[in-house]
């Protein structure tokens, strides 16, 4: 009997000691009750957001706002070869509301001139610095409308929209790029297909210096052709 009681105590012992050794995981747990969802973003945020994450649900919508408080449109652009001074057209609202609000949150500053074509254009915005590749991500995913129905020619000077790198037959574009029409007799073949958004007031010569660098097969310049700034001016 003896023996039995002290056989019963030691696998008492033995059981609790071994709750002892394995204690609960002290890490919180986030129940499906709990868990964040992704928050759809409504008329009102779009006003007060000052960075809202922008897909193409909603950035039509933001961008109408924007331009109606943000209203300037003369832009510099820095390179090491000189600046470029830019008018941004009011008429082309979405676009022109798309690249203030892309130069005030700096994403254009480092980015290059990544295709150039000489006697005809000189395109910007893009980088395959990973910097780059994180701002774009942080800004949002989404494609510009076309608005190609005002008139607009592409003379030389002008700013336009390049198509996105997706098969569209609606000709949506890339927000974050554009394209200097640099071809001294104009590049009309481009008319109504791509949207015209402003053009060059002064630096047309930077413009030609660019377009005049050595460039690989596919058209990216063998000397990387920085932008070092991009800023709003009066």
């Amino acid at each position: 009997m003896i023996r039995i009681l002290v056989l019963s105590t030691l696998i008492l012992f033995l059981g609790c000691e071994d709750k002892q050794s394995n204690p609960k995981d002290t890490a919180p747990k986030i129940t499906k009750s709990k868990e964040k969802k992704a928050k759809k973003i409504d008329s009102s945020e779009l006003e007060t957001a000052e960075f809202p994450f922008l897909t193409d649900e909603n950035a039509m919508e933001f961008f109408l706002k924007y331009e109606k408080k943000n209203k300037e449109n003369k832009g510099r652009i820095t390179t090491e070869f000189g600046t470029i001074d830019i008018l941004l057209y009011e008429e082309i609202k979405f676009h022109r509301a798309n690249f203030i609000y892309l130069t005030k949150r700096g994403y254009f500053d480092d980015t290059q001139f990544y295709r150039v074509v000489d006697n005809f254009v000189i395109q910007a915005g893009n980088t395959d610095d990973p910097k780059i590749i994180r701002k774009r991500a942080d800004i949002g995913h989404y494609l510009l409308p076309p608005d190609t129905k005002r008139g607009l020619k592409h003379h030389r000077g002008v700013i336009s929209v390049p198509s996105s790198e997706i098969e569209d037959a609606y000709k949506l574009a890339s927000p974050f790029e554009f394209f200097i029409v640099q071809k001294k007799d104009g590049a009309y073949h481009l008319d109504g297909d791509y949207t015209i958004f402003g053009e060059v007031t002064s630096g047309m010569d930077v413009v030609d210096k660019i377009a005049a660098q050595e460039t690989d097969g596919s058209e990216w310049p063998l000397h990387n052709i920085y932008i070092k700034k991009v800023e709003i001016i009066k």
